[in-house]
């Protein structure tokens, strides 16, 4: 008995001590992703940010300049964002410091907004775009399809439009248990 409560306290120091850190290194209530979030990488490092396209098990898709999934919020109806505080921790904005450019997309179609934060995002066809704190390298999908902050979370794909197919076979972060078959369709994974 000793020897397990000797071992769930090493544990949960070791969880507290990874929370300590994961907070140091970005404010968030989402401590996990917080290593591999992928904010910074769209405009900090390299100034405007770059859009182009992937293949996806649902397509199409846009991504930045380093291959990460980008996503649209079906409760934005403007090119304003209404993802801020708790919202954006979780889904990060692709955010720019110059005119963002779209390599193999309708330039057109590219633009910015200002955040209430007054960082400028990069929106496409009018939609503001996000990552997903839980994909941590390019070629994750695993917001697609959430239900999470009063909307739902798309990929998006090159016309603009939401893909609004679920991810196949891939866990989702916000399931509530019970396989009972609630998502949608039938069949084709």
């Amino acid at each position: 008995m000793k020897r397990v409560t000797t071992v769930l306290a090493g544990t949960a120091a070791v969880a507290a001590l990874a929370a300590g850190c994961a907070s140091s290194t970005k404010a968030s209530t989402t401590p996990a992703p917080a290593a591999s979030s992928p904010a910074p990488a769209s405009a900090t490092a390299q100034g405007a940010a770059v859009l182009k396209t992937a293949s996806s098990p649902e397509g199409q898709i846009l991504v930045d300049g380093s291959g990460r999934t980008l996503y649209l919020f079906q409760s934005d109806t403007t090119s304003v964002s209404t993802c801020n505080g708790a919202c954006a921790t979780a889904w990060p904005p692709d955010t720019t410091s110059g005119t963002p450019s779209a390599n193999g997309l309708n330039t057109s179609l590219v633009g910015t907004s200002m955040r209430t934060d007054h960082a400028t995002q990069v929106t496409y066809k009018g939609h503001p775009l996000y990552y997903f704190a839980d994909d941590s390298k390019p070629g994750d999908v695993n917001g697609q399809g959430s239900d999470a902050f009063g909307g739902h979370w798309y990929v998006v794909g090159p016309s603009g439009a939401a893909i609004t197919t679920a991810a196949p076979a891939a866990p989702s972060p916000s399931s509530t248990g019970g396989g009972s078959g609630t998502g949608g369709g039938g069949g084709g994974y």
